[in-house]
């Protein structure tokens, strides 16, 4: 292994120092090391000002600092653009050579690619290692060699694959003395005002950095093996809620793969349920990184045929999803969700996904990019992933005419109406029976509970059932 004078570790989606394998890569082949962030701008400048993700980060990045600090060094940040600061950087600071985690997004791949050629040209090297992943690129494939397009055979491959050096920590804390001091003139960092954001009203409503995830993991271990029990059901305590801390890697998923995978051999079905959950989001980068055309069109490119509704109506329809106003409970609940706190339960995420392109029939990707924008764990590969599932569009997709029925998801998932009457409060008079489809309700029962629909609370504004026959012609062509 060679070694090198003067290394850089750059933090990406990884603002951990804890069981990180770049930051172990480094600290192994340098004898000096110093560490970066950059607030890249060609990330931010399509952002809101009040966006709460860059708030959460800029308290992870600080939450690492203070870890870094009392390792002796702290964290330099940076903002512009990672093509013009890295190098510029590394020549600073005489680097030798840079390591990161390597990230798998098309835009991410293109940016890596100019840093890795800048570095290069000025005789530096440049080093991505895999850590948010436990299995990447081409190293699941099928018996032709080729990368797996159905879930179940690749986590049946993924399962047989695993050996304990997949997902064994890696211990940082005593190479931490390698960690260099930063010179005089590379402290100062750039504020949330510096870079035009401000500090959201409504923020992240769970704690920042590796403390805040190793918090929220210890929470839920006890609660795994019941997983598979609870996951369903939004109004109770089902999921882990690490999914952020997974998207900026502020904990290991080797540490997540560890304990769900040691349950299951003994037997845990819920630790099995989640562990397939964590398998999935592996599937949805593999897929991401071999077909790099989802992010705009359909896997299944036959479904690119599709005509989605547009014009006047369509917008007014697309404006009442987002806004929580579809005049189906469990749907306008989900999204009121979404828009007030940043997350989405799960099961939600399909109910509402399937009312947009299945009862709507709006376009998958402009609900995609909703989610983009409002997501707190937003990821592009499992954000494209399941929208391109619900639209039946992608791989491994549920078929076309599989249409979720909002009335029957909220019926067996809400029965209590828990979740509804905390998010859509206008209704919260109505009786557990009558609370998920309003407008079916007795004009007594309406009169009880002092509601009038579409005053308030709107009318639904299309009839599911009608509209069921209209979507399985709209995907009727592709039997052409």
């Amino acid at each position: 292994m060679h070694q090198f004078e003067h290394g850089l570790m750059w933090f990406r989606r990884d603002l951990r120092i804890e069981d990180n394998a770049a930051l172990h890569q480094a600290l192994h082949q340098c004898r000096n090391l110093s560490c970066v962030f950059v607030f890249d701008t060609d990330i931010l400048s399509a952002l809101p000002s009040s966006d709460r993700r860059v708030a959460f980060i800029d308290d992870c990045i600080t939450v690492l600092d203070h870890k870094l600090r009392q390792a002796g060094t702290q964290l330099i940040v940076r903002y512009g653009t990672a093509q013009q600061i890295i190098p510029e950087l590394a020549q600073s600071l005489n680097i030798d050579a840079v390591f990161a985690v390597r990230d798998y997004e098309p835009q991410a791949h293109a940016r890596d690619t100019d840093v890795a050629d800048s570095l290069k040209h000025d005789g530096r090297e440049f080093f991505l290692l895999k850590d948010q992943v436990i299995f990447e690129i081409n190293e699941i494939l099928n018996g032709q060699g080729k990368p797996y397009q159905v879930f179940t055979a690749y986590k049946n491959a993924w399962l047989k694959a695993l050996r304990p050096s997949h997902i064994a920590a890696v211990a940082n804390e005593p190479l931490l003395s390698k960690l260099a001091p930063v010179p005089t003139g590379f402290t100062t960092r750039p504020s949330l005002e510096d870079m035009g954001f401000t500090h959201p009203v409504q923020p992240i409503p769970v704690k920042a950095g590796s403390d805040g995830a190793q918090a929220l993991f210890a929470d839920f271990l006890p609660r795994m093996n019941t997983y598979h029990e609870r996951r369903d059901f939004p109004a109770i305590k089902g999921p882990s809620y690490l999914s952020v801390h997974l998207r900026f890697g502020t904990i290991s998923l080797r540490e997540l793969v560890r304990a769900a995978y040691t349950a299951m051999q003994s037997g845990s079905t819920g630790a099995a349920t989640w562990l397939s959950e964590l398998i999935w989001r592996d599937f949805y980068f593999m897929v991401l990184h071999h077909f790099p055309y989802v992010t705009d069109h359909a896997f299944r490119a036959e479904y690119d045929a599709i005509v989605w509704e547009s014009g006047i109506e369509a917008d007014k329809n697309f404006e009442a999803w987002c806004n929580g106003q579809t005049g189906y409970p469990i749907v306008d609940a989900a999204m009121r969700q979404l828009n007030q706190t940043g997350y989405m339960h799960n099961r939600l995420r399909m109910i509402v996904a399937s009312f947009l392109t299945k009862d709507l029939g709006i376009d998958w990707r402009r609900g995609e990019q909703y989610f983009s924008r409002q997501l707190n764990d937003f990821d592009l590969a499992a954000n494209n992933g399941g929208w391109q599932w619900a639209a039946s569009t992608g791989c491994d997709a549920q078929p076309y005419f599989r249409i979720f029925n909002p009335i029957a998801q909220s019926q067996k998932f809400d029965a209590r109406g828990a979740f509804i009457r905390r998010y859509v409060p206008e209704i919260a008079g109505l009786p557990d029976k009558d609370i998920h489809a309003p407008w079916l309700a007795h004009d007594t029962v309406l009169a009880a509970a002092q509601i009038k629909l579409g005053d308030r609370y709107p009318m639904p504004i299309v009839d599911h059932r009608s509209v069921r026959k209209v979507t399985l012609a709209r995907y009727g062509i592709l039997k052409g």
